[in-house]
């Protein structure tokens, strides 16, 4: 008799498709997908803003009997900041006068009911890349969209990634006149590095898997 198929947490996706965020229904669920065909491991995020990503890798990971690690400083990335297109005045908090995203990503994990699913770093992606050691089966990068926070964000990560393991990029726009460049470049650099094949993705979701000899 075969084993039943593996599927998706439905409460969690619908509290994920509920929440703040940027991520697109279609590309959340895609993601959610991906984590859960992946490989045994950890899965872990960079930047994770308000939690809707969050809240879709978390319904992989409870699926898979596993956790989803998220880190980020929840300080805002530049375009959250005062001046920028993405600017909440709501998120600042008045007594440091700093944005701080970490309470409204509390919440949302917590209303989500995923607090037993989701480990949450606060810390700058690269610092806590040099104390992590253990392989990665899933590895999402949406932090700070600036090329160098970017190129920061792989150059740390990847090579914790173990291989047939999956990276997954996010805001992707081959287009300049559709969004910034910073995913998308380190999205071609990753791929024309040979280390990795193209998996289907989903809008400006890309997916890539690294190669058995990477």
């Amino acid at each position: 008799m075969s084993s039943p198929a593996i599927v998706l947490d439905q409460q969690l996706l619908t509290a994920a498709a509920e929440a703040a965020g940027f991520m697109p229904a279609d590309e959340g669920r895609a993601l959610a997908e991906a984590a859960l065909a992946a490989p045994g491991g950890p899965i872990l995020e960079v930047g994770s803003y308000l939690g809707k990503s969050t809240l879709y890798l978390a319904a992989a990971a409870r699926a898979r009997g596993g956790r989803v690690v998220t880190v980020d400083h929840h300080r805002g990335s530049e375009e959250h900041q005062v001046g920028w297109e993405y600017h909440d005045p709501g998120l600042v908090d008045p007594l440091v006068g700093r944005i701080d995203t970490l309470p409204g990503f509390r919440r949302a994990i917590a209303l989500g009911g995923a607090e037993d699913v989701v480990v949450a770093v606060v810390a700058r992606a690269e610092d806590f890349a040099a104390l992590w050691s253990t392989p990665l089966a899933f590895l999402f990068l949406d932090g700070s969209h600036t090329d160098e926070s970017a190129q920061r964000d792989l150059a740390s990560w990847a090579p914790h990634l173990a291989a047939g393991g999956v990276l997954a990029i996010h805001d992707v726009f081959p287009d300049p006149a559709d969004g910034g460049q910073a995913p998308y470049r380190i999205y071609r650099k990753a791929l024309d590095s040979g280390d990795y094949t193209e998996l289907t993705g989903c809008g400006s979701l890309r997916l890539l898997r690294r190669s058995p000899a990477s």
